[in-house]
């Protein structure tokens, strides 16, 4: 995956930090522009997966839209040159402070995930002379075949409306003079590789628009959100993933009214590949199984695996022997989950040896913390 100038220039940096590969994720941004173009469909990128300034900058290069899940990611936003008009809010808990921030930017839409949201926004906008435009997020009861922590779409989740709750949300709307009823928001869940899973998203969004359009309601807009995932496994073969394929399901299966628009929050899907952590390895130290590579990177640099069991695909850059061992791979902070591997293959490792962890470009550096009063991580590029 690395050349030897890559390499090289991994050993002069002060480790742990993160590599971008750019040019991967400029690939990534043109094969979602080409694969969304023929639909029209409306992208936006999902701040929460990396929010690294110069990833931003050039996902805006893009024309991609702005999915925030708190008033510094809007003001963030704005900051890197999105438009109010591109830029979505999202977020089960929003204090009145963000709602204020954004408010005072005149976003484009608040997904609203229940009524006493609605009646805060309502309140603030008032207070302000402004009508507040809001889309409905609604829970659809859809599972998605993805860890339990990063499913969202089933009624025992924390996010959404319920589909029992929609009659009294909208008598409580049609009081509201602040806020203008103009979309739907759905999603169901994160690191999502069966497209299935979405093929049961189009069919419930459609049976709540028909539940809808009965009581003569069509919105401007859906929006699907995001949850398409990478693959972890096989990185260097799949670097990309199959928008192609992901935009055209809903083409097939979603059944948009006239004049509507469909809009998606990706996240993890852009950024995922590009973005590599590497770390030293500190000591090799003895196990009873297996032995224990001890990387000066951690769950402080890279918690996914500690939060989510995440796998991720690891590699020794610099080994130069053919011979292979076992190694449980950890980092050095006083957590015993503070590991991203067990008994996992590699060359025969040794101190000094820098160690790739791959597909770190989502929910990695955003992630990070100063647990331990470590230092936060680096990025290159």
């Amino acid at each position: 995956m690395f050349n030897t100038q890559e390499i090289a220039r991994f050993k002069e940096t002060p480790t742990p930090f993160y590599y971008y590969n750019l040019d991967l994720l400029e690939h990534t941004l043109i094969r979602v522009k080409e694969a969304s173009a023929p639909y029209n469909y409306n992208v936006h990128y999902a701040f929460k997966a990396n929010t690294n300034n110069q990833i931003l900058e050039l996902i805006h290069q893009h024309g991609l839209g702005a999915d925030c899940v708190s008033g510094n990611e809007v003001k963030k936003a704005i900051e890197c040159g999105y438009s109010s008009d591109e830029i979505v809010f999202a977020g089960v808990g929003k204090t009145d402070k963000e709602i204020n921030i954004a408010l005072d930017h005149d976003i484009f839409c608040f997904n609203c995930e229940s009524l006493p949201e609605l009646e805060v926004i309502n309140e603030l906008a008032a207070a302000k002379g402004k009508t507040a435009q809001i889309a409905l997020r609604i829970n659809p009861n859809v599972a998605a075949n993805t860890h339990a922590y990063i499913t969202t779409g089933l009624e025992e989740n924390k996010f959404g409306i319920n589909l029992w709750e929609l009659e009294d949300v909208l008598v409580a709307l049609a009081d509201m003079e602040n806020v203008d009823f103009i979309g739907l928001h759905f999603h169901i869940g994160s690191q999502i590789t069966d497209l299935n899973d979405f093929k049961g998203l189009c069919l419930r969004v459609n049976e709540i628009q028909e539940w809808f359009y009965e009581r003569q309601i069509i919105v401007n807009h859906i929006n699907v959100g995001g949850g398409l995932g990478i693959d972890y496994e096989n990185p260097k073969e799949n670097p990309i993933p199959d928008f192609n394929a992901f935009f055209k399901l809903f083409n097939d299966f979603l059944e948009l009214r006239p004049q509507q628009e469909l809009h998606f929050e990706l996240g993890r899907s852009i950024v995922g590949q590009c973005g590599t952590l590497i770390g030293k390895v500190l000591y090799v130290k003895n196990g009873v199984k297996t032995d224990f590579a001890i990387i000066d990177a951690g769950m402080t640099e890279l918690i996914r695996p500690a939060l989510y069991q995440a796998v991720h695909s690891i590699e020794n850059l610099t080994s130069n022997t053919s011979s292979k061992k076992r190694y449980d791979v950890v980092g050095p902070i006083c957590e015993s989950s503070d590991c991203f591997a067990k008994a996992l293959t590699l060359p025969t490792t040794k101190r000094g040896d820098l160690i790739a962890i791959n597909s770190c470009g989502a929910y990695g550096e955003v992630m990070a913390s100063q647990y331990n009063l470590r230092d936060l991580v680096k990025a290159i590029y």
